[in-house]
C-alpha cells in the first residue's frame, strides 16, 4: 500500500534513512530541513514524488504554515513523523540559558507543535499515524544527559496523553525509543556544554568524554531500526512504543524495574495520606 508522509529533519540520520527507503519503494515524501541544498540528490532522483520545504523548529510560527502547506499540496498525508532533533550533553550547571533554551525549543517545543499542527488535518481525513522519535533517554536517564532527557521525558508525556485523546478520530500515536544507533547523532550533530573544572570528577564528564573522543561505536544498525519504525505502520493498534537496541532493552528493563519496585517499596505510605474510607 502505497502512502504519502510528513517527516521532520530528512537531511540525515533516521530521517534521511527514512526518506531514501520510502521513496524507494514508491511512496511520497513530504520533508523538512534547515538547508533545501542537502536534499538535491535525492530531489534530483526522485521529483515529485519528493516535497521540500525549509524549517527550523525553533521558529513555532513556521510550522504550522509548513505542515498545512505539505497537506495542500499532497492532498492526503498518512504518516506524520516528529523527527527532527538533537542532542546536548554536559552537567545541569554547565549549560548556558542558550542552549537551554534552544533544546528545549528544537526538541520539546518543536514536537509539540508539529503534533498539534497535523493533527486537525489528520481528523478531517478520519485518521492517520503519528510516529515520534523519542529515546532511550526518553524512559531511561544518563548524568551528563538532563537537558536532552527534559526534552524526550516531556515529549513522551505529551504523545502518550494524545494517543488517548485522539483514538477515538482513528489517529494512532507510537513512540521510537532507540538506543545507540550508527548515524550522525553522536559525533556530528551532537553539542557539548561549555565546562567547569569542578565537573571534572562527576560522572556526568564522561558525556563529553565519550563525544570529544569519538572512538565508541554504537551497537544499533539504523537501517533495521527504520525498517520497522516503517513497517509498524501496518499495525493495528498502533504500538505505543518500539523500543530499537539491545541495549535500549536493557537499560530501560533495568531502570523501569528499578523505579517500580522503590514505588512498591512506598505502597503503605502512599495510602496512609487517603481520608479514611467512608469520611
Amino acid at each position: 500500500m502505497k502512502r504519502s508522509w510528513f517527516i521532520t529533519g530528512v537531511n540525515s540520520g533516521f530521517g534521511r534513512l527514512m526518506t531514501e527507503q520510502l521513496l524507494a519503494r514508491g511512496d511520497r515524501v513530504a520533508g523538512t530541513v534547515r538547508n533545501l541544498d542537502s536534499m538535491a540528490d535525492l530531489k534530483a532522483r526522485h521529483g515529485d514524488a519528493l516535497w521540500l520545504a525549509r524549517l527550523d523548529l525553533t521558529d513555532t510560527s513556521a510550522i504550522r504554515e509548513v505542515v498545512d502547506l505539505a497537506f495542500r499540496e499532497l492532498g492526503r498525508i498518512d504518516v506524520v513523523v516528529s523527527n527532527a532533533g538533537y542532542g546536548l550533553f554536559g552537567a545541569a550547571e554547565e549549560m548556558t540559558d542558550e542552549q537551554i533554551a534552544h533544546q528545549i525549543d528544537t526538541n520539546l517545543l518543536g514536537s509539540i507543535q508539529t503534533v498539534r499542527a497535523a493533527l486537525p488535518h489528520l481528523r478531517h481525513q478520519g485518521g492517520g499515524r503519528i510516529i515520534q522519535l523519542s529515546t532511550i533517554g526518553g524512559q531511561a536517564v544518563f548524568p551528563g544527559g538532563s537537558l536532552y532527557h527534559a526534552g524526550k521525558w516531556g515529549i513522551e508525556g505529551f504523545i502518550d496523553a494524545v494517543g488517548l485523546e485522539v483514538a477515538v478520530f482513528n489517529i494512532g500515536c507510537t513512540l521510537v525509543e532507540p538506543g545507540g544507533a550508527r548515524t550522525n547523532f553522536r559525533y556530528h550533530s551532537a553539542r557539548l556544554s561549555p565546562k567547569l573544572e569542578a565537573y571534572d570528577v562527576s560522572p556526568a564528564r564522561m558525556a563529553h568524554r565519550t563525544i570529544e573522543e569519538g572512538t565508541s561505536q554504537p551497537i544499533g544498525d539504523p537501517v533495521k531500526m527504520v525498517e520497522i519504525m516503517i513497517a509498524s505502520v501496518d499495525q493495528n493498534p498502533a504500538p505505543k512504543r518500539l523500543a530499537l537496541g539491545s541495549d535500549a532493552y536493557n537499560v530501560m528493563h533495568k531502570q523501569l524495574s528499578d523505579r517500580l519496585a522503590a514505588l512498591e517499596a512506598q505502597k503503605d505510605l502512599a495510602f496512609s495520606t487517603d481520608y479514611p474510607a467512608g469520611s
